[in-house]
């Protein structure tokens, strides 16, 4: 599964949009977040790992590795 599709999954469960949680990232981190920012590093597949952990911290989530 993609960061982006993980992503969605979280916006989904937490009944959150891009906007919405650009205005959390905005807010917990102090830096300027848009969400055609978000949707593009999402489209395009160029968000970095600590992105990806922010998103979830920002959700209340946290990345969890498991051996399979």
């Amino acid at each position: 599964m993609t960061a982006r599709e993980n992503i969605k999954i979280l916006l989904i469960k937490e009944n959150k949009t891009l906007v919405a949680l650009a205005q959390i990232l905005t807010n917990k981190f102090g830096k300027k977040v848009t969400a055609d920012g978000l949707s593009q590093k999402l489209r395009k597949g160029t968000m970095r790992y600590d992105e990806v952990e922010k998103i979830a911290e920002a959700l209340g989530y946290k990345i969890n590795f498991e051996k399979i």
